[in-house]
């Protein structure tokens, strides 16, 4: 039951937030993104409460690769309810919530996982590869978005859907800001599993540690030609969801070969 409300909850803040973009409902839109915080707020109240009690019970930490997507999609929304306070970005609201709610439905918020008990150190490395995750997501879902906008402007696609755009140049901005934020993070975590986590070999994780590398590199270049030589457009785009889909090769895939396949655990 818990799992359908939290669904509804996102459902209707995305739909919300969207209205309030839309010049048809202009004379209602303070109340829309009200409404739309509300529901935001209590789906996620929801959520997170739903997450803390199977990921941190037994002592240990309970990771599956289900509610492990659980915990992004608790990330998508709340990102999505605080980008909300700019009116310009209550369209990408509306998009991360949508996603969180999907995202929230396909994750599976069980308690099947075993608990694992760790190190603090390898809980801090653990919920900054999480963080940093969520957060290249997000870029992930601005780059898709702002994919459709600059084909559109060069379609010359004039409608009223246009509202729910945030202007090109913003969303670059934001996207650059979410790949530095995103990088550091990433960054951090990888340093922090290279220093905490023992014997790479004996817990199957090279695998993971080489594409999470090629990743950061990725990442590193594009913020470097955007620096240094000012890229944009759809080269930035491309190669921002280039290191993404490494990203996710680095944890999805090598985690489902791991367990799914050959039968092993990470720990």
């Amino acid at each position: 039951m818990s799992e359908i409300t939290i669904l509804l909850l996102y459902l209707l803040a995305a739909a919300t937030f969207g209205m309030s973009r839309m010049p048809r409902f202009s004379a209602r839109s303070q109340l829309l993104f009200l409404a739309a915080c509300l529901a935001a707020g209590a789906g996620l109240s929801q959520h997170a409460y739903a997450l803390y009690s199977i990921i941190f019970s037994g002592g240990g930490l309970a990771l599956s690769v289900g509610n492990t997507v659980s915990m992004i999609g608790l990330e998508l929304a709340l990102i999505g309810l605080i980008a909300a306070y700019e009116a310009s970005l209550r369209g990408i609201s509306a998009g991360l919530l949508l996603l969180a709610a999907i995202v929230a439905m396909a994750g599976d918020n069980s308690s099947s996982a075993v608990p694992i008990a760790l190190a603090w150190q390898v809980h801090a490395h653990i919920l900054i590869s999480l963080l940093s995750y969520g957060l290249l997501t997000v870029g992930a879902i601005v780059a898709v978005y702002a994919m459709v906008q600059e084909r559109r402007l060069q379609a010359g696609r004039l409608s009223t859907v246009n509202a729910l755009f945030t202007p090109l140049e913003t969303t670059e901005k934001l996207l650059f800001g979410i790949t530095a934020t995103g990088f550091a993070g990433l960054t951090l975590a990888i340093l922090s599993g290279l220093t905490f986590v023992d014997n790479l070999f004996a817990q199957h994780l090279v695998h993971k540690t080489a594409f999470s590398l090629l990743a950061l590199l990725v990442f590193g270049t594009l913020l470097a030609g955007r620096f240094f030589a000012g890229w944009r457009g759809n080269r930035a785009i491309r190669l921002y969801l280039g290191g993404f889909l490494l990203l996710c090769i680095a944890y999805f895939g090598t985690r489902l070969i791991l367990e799914q396949l050959l039968g092993r655990s990470w720990s």
